[in-house]
């Protein structure tokens, strides 16, 4: 049994959600205050631990509409799937029939009815009928435990009669151990009396005890273990970290040896039909590596012999964590246009190869593209780098509209794309590459490249023919005339800026370019005398990361002349969601 899906209504920034989970983990991530909270908050009203109270809610967290009034009741629907025959008599109340015809288990949870404080009242019932109240057993089989973000996890290790560490010592213990624990107990504490300093002190204490009070008042007094019985005991037990006491260790350390106890506990637990894990932004308390371990590890827990099942949920806004979750764990928020809504890539059919090789590139930068609220994606190192500066040249900051640089390195930009657009995220796309045009000779043979000036009809690569057709309203392809570097050559300016560039990364190659670009006549000879005297050379190309990453210094400065090309201004206005700036 498993909660499939959540549906959130009217609920803070999420006026309508619909989350589906699977079995076992699931990530969910999205950027800051785009309503993580929310959902954890959502799952939280129907799966609270025993010790901590159900979210209380107020006027305040309805959802106020962009230019409208906060008004409404706030609804969370969740649907259980996967039910066995044990779960169905579980939660009889609450079956009905799912679209694939087997029963599920539908729970709805709404607060409304502000008091004169403006606290919200709480309804919670079973199915489609609201006189089905949700019985004390059903939510007794719903065994839920959540981990705020900021944590500080050895205050539930600490010795305590409800500690996790108690829990799961009397959960894992039957009659008979506990009567040998009892027993090794006793003999323990008559072993300890017989000793001097016990026996020294006890009759100090009991000597001034009589003298105080008078043999007729005096109360008899003995010292033995306060821990004489397992109940006892399991509150008084402490968990040791390589000897120290566990106040000692670091805080996410103690994170990672917390879950260890809850997963146990939850996963031992014979008593729930349903059990969940809910893990606020674990990054808060650990590095990288550790938060790949323990991604890693929640990614592989399964119920073994003797255990139930766990569902996991974990928000997150690193990078890193949805650099190395599988694709189907995570589900992604996006606010798009005031709206938020929700996107799992699970659910994306991928061309056939195109799934591993995202995964395979999908590193900490890259992963950025789950958080972005707007992406221009170029294709290698020099177009990263020079993008920037050329829309600060062209009156945009990228950094203040929101918009994430992706370079895509080498890898085809199909690969991404079935991420963004009309029926996945919808942000605001740019995807800047290369014409390439090729020319077949007029007596036939091998397609050679052509060098077309500014305003020539041009023949467009298939490759840039296949991304023109994943446009829609979201995601836009822009592309020059041939590449981004010859684009640049076309303007005189341009030209100058990466002739003193080339020169002064190779001397030698730069002062015969420049020569060569000087004979020529007309923009687009110059642009190809400079061009191919960089990049198609008969030996020693000029290395494109490297002279982007000068250029882009160079460019930097004001005092530089530069014209920025048109399609590339159109892309970072499209990206940016304003209009391009005359210069």
């Amino acid at each position: 049994m498993y909660l499939a899906q959540l549906s959130i209504t009217n609920f803070r920034k999420l006026s309508k959600a619909t989350l589906t989970f699977q079995p076992g983990l699931n990530v969910l991530v999205g950027a800051n205050n785009v309503g993580k909270t929310a959902v954890v908050d959502a799952l939280r009203a129907l799966l609270a631990n025993h010790d901590e109270p159900y979210p209380r809610l107020s006027k305040e967290d309805v959802h106020h509409p962009k230019g409208g009034a906060a008004t409404g009741d706030i609804t969370f629907e969740y649907i259980f799937r996967d039910l066995d025959v044990d779960d169905e008599a579980d939660f009889l109340a609450a079956l009905k029939p799912g679209t694939d015809g087997k029963l599920q288990a539908q729970i709805t949870v709404r607060y409304a009815e502000p008091d004169k404080v403006g606290r919200l009242r709480v309804k919670r019932w079973c199915g489609d009928n609201e006189d089905v109240g949700l019985t004390s057993d059903i939510m007794e089989n719903l065994r839920g435990v959540y981990l705020p973000p900021l944590r500080d996890a050895s205050q539930g290790l600490k010795p305590g009669r409800t500690s996790q560490l108690s829990r799961l010592l009397r959960l894992l213990s039957d009659t008979a151990g506990e009567d040998k624990i009892n027993e090794a107990l006793k003999a323990l504490d008559v072993e300890l009396r017989k000793h001097d300093p016990i026996l020294k002190t006890h009759e100090a204490i009991a000597m001034r005890h009589t003298e105080m009070l008078g043999a007729q008042l005096a109360q008899g007094l003995d010292i033995g273990l306060s821990a004489s019985d397992f109940q006892r005991l399991a509150a008084r037990l402490s968990l040791l970290v390589d000897t120290f006491e566990i106040e000692q260790n670091g805080l996410g350390f103690n994170n990672l040896i917390f879950m260890a106890v809850v997963l146990s506990e939850l996963a031992k637990n014979p008593d729930a039909s349903y059990r969940s894990l809910i893990v606020e932004e674990p990054e808060a308390h650990l590095h990288p590596q550790l938060q790949t371990v323990l991604l890693r590890y929640l990614e592989t827990v399964h119920a073994v012999k003797g255990e139930k099942p766990v569902q996991l949920f974990v928000t997150s806004h690193s990078p890193n964590f949805a650099s190395i979750a599988d694709l189907d764990s995570l589900a992604c928020l996006v606010e798009t246009e005031g709206t938020v809504e929700s996107f799992f890539p699970r659910t994306i059919a991928f061309g056939k190869g195109k799934r591993e090789k995202l995964e395979r590139y999908l590193d900490v930068t890259r992963a950025e593209l789950f958080f972005a609220r707007r992406v221009i994606f170029v294709e290698g190192a020099a177009e990263l780098m020079m993008v920037n500066v050329l829309a600060e040249r062209a009156g945009f900051k990228l950094r203040e509209h929101a918009v994430s640089l992706i370079s895509v390195e080498g890898l085809n930009f199909d690969s991404f794309l079935p991420l963004f657009g009309e029926q996945a995220l919808k942000i605001p796309v740019a995807l800047i590459t290369d014409a390439d045009p090729m020319e077949i000779p007029a007596g036939g043979g091998k397609a050679q490249p052509v060098y077309p000036a500014l305003g020539d009809a041009i023949t467009l690569s298939d490759n840039a023919n296949k991304m023109k057709k994943s446009e829609d309203t979201h995601v836009k392809v822009f592309h020059g005339i041939k590449t981004f570097e010859y684009d640049m050559a076309l303007h005189a300016d341009n030209r100058t800026a990466m002739l003193l560039t080339l020169k002064e990364l190779h001397p030698i190659i730069g002062a015969s370019v420049e020569a060569e670009v000087d004979a020529a006549a007309g923009d687009a000879a110059k642009a190809k005398a400079l061009f191919r005297g960089m990049f198609e050379r008969e030996h020693g190309n000029v290395q494109k990361g490297r002279f982007g990453q000068a250029l882009a210094q160079a460019l930097s400065d004001p005092a530089t002349a530069c014209v920025v090309p048109e399609y590339i201004k159109r892309a970072i206005a499209h990206a940016c969601q304003i209009a391009p700036v005359a210069i």
